[in-house]
C-alpha cells in the first residue's frame, strides 16, 4: 500500500502537472474500479478542470471546478504514471484521465479505488478516520490521547486509520524503530516519555521520507528521479537477518496479529 510519504509526493506532482488542467477525456477499462455510468462520467468530469490535489490520510482528492470530487485510493502495487499513447506503462491501467495529449495512467487499481463524490460524500466516508498525522491541531497530548482506549500493540495502533491516518505497515515499523520502541509492545505498559519518542519520531521519519522522494517503486513519469529515493533508506523494514545500524544486533521478523513485522531485540524495548 502507498503510504503517507508516496502519496504527499503524488499530491505534490499532480498539482505541479495539473492544477489549473481540464480533463478532455477518460477511459475505463475496469469498470469495478471506477464505477460511474456514462452519464455521470460525461456530466460531471468530462470538460472539468482539476482546481488542486489534497491528500487526506491514505487517500488523494482531486477537487474539479464543478464542486465535485474524485477520490483515489491506491491499494498495493497501484501507481500513476504521467505519460501519452507514445510514452506509457506496459501494464494495463483500469482508468486513464485524458488532458488533451498527456494522459494519467492509474494503474493496479481494484473495487471502487476511483470514486465520483459530492462534498458530502466525501466526509461520510473519510471524517471517520482519525486525524492527520501532519495535522497542527495534533499536538502530543492529543496524539497519546487517541490511544487511551488501545491495550494491543503500538504497530497495530499506528496502522489503525480509525486512530491516526497516514501510517501503514511500513513506516510504523521505522517510527516504532526510530523510538526504540518493540512494534509489539503493549500500549497500557507506555509512560509519557515513550509517547513522546513516538510522536517525535513519527514526525521526523515522515519528513525524511517525504524530503527523499518516499519509497515508491514506479516513476511518475519519464525521467523522474525524485520518486523512490527513499527506498533504499530503511532502517528496519524488510532487513531481516541484517545488522541493525545503531546497535549491531540482529534484525529479526516477527508477527504481530497475522502482520509482519521488523526489530531489534537488543535496542528496542518495550518501553
Amino acid at each position: 500500500m502507498q503510504e503517507l510519504p508516496e502519496l504527499d509526493i503524488y499530491r505534490a506532482l499532480l498539482t505541479e502537472q495539473f492544477a489549473g488542467a481540464q480533463i478532455t477525456g477518460i477511459e475505463i477499462s475496469n469498470v469495478k474500479a471506477f464505477q460511474a455510468d456514462e452519464e455521470q462520467v460525461q456530466r460531471d468530469v468530462v470538460g472539468k478542470v482539476i482546481w488542486f490535489v489534497e491528500r487526506r490520510g491514505l487517500h488523494l482528492l482531486l477537487h474539479m471546478d464543478n464542486g465535485k470530487r474524485l477520490l483515489l485510493h491506491l491499494g498495493q502495487g497501484a501507481y500513476l504514471y504521467k505519460g501519452s499513447e507514445a510514452d506509457k506503462p506496459t501494464r494495463t491501467a483500469q482508468v486513464k484521465l485524458y488532458f488533451g495529449d498527456v494522459i494519467l495512467f492509474c494503474l493496479g487499481l481494484r473495487a471502487d479505488d476511483l470514486q465520483l463524490l459530492t462534498v458530502k460524500e466525501v466526509e461520510e466516508k473519510l471524517g471517520r478516520f482519525g486525524p492527520d498525522v501532519f495535522d497542527k491541531r495534533l499536538t502530543v497530548d492529543r496524539f497519546i490521547a487517541r490511544f487511551a482506549k488501545k491495550r494491543g500493540a503500538i504497530k497495530t495502533a499506528l496502522m489503525d486509520q480509525n486512530v491516526i491516518s497516514g501510517i501503514g505497515a511500513i513506516y510504523s515499523d521505522e517510527i516504532c524503530y526510530a523510538a526504540a520502541v518493540r512494534p509489539d509492545a503493549k500500549i497500557p505498559l507506555f509512560e509519557r516519555e515513550t509517547w513522546e519518542r513516538l510522536y517525535e519520531a513519527m514526525h521526523s521519519i515522515l519528513n525524511e521520507a517525504i524530503s527523499q522522494g518516499g519509497a515508491g517503486v514506479q516513476p511518475f513519469a519519464e525521467g523522474d528521479s525524485l520518486t523512490g529515493g527513499h527506498h533504499d533508506h530503511f532502517k528496519i523494514y524488510d532487513r531481516e537477518g541484517k545488522i541493525c545500524q545503531r546497535c549491531g544486533g540482529v534484525i529479526e521478523k516477527i508477527d504481530i496479529s497475522g502482520r509482519k513485522a521488523f526489530v531489534c531485540s537488543d535496542c528496542q524495548k518495550d518501553q
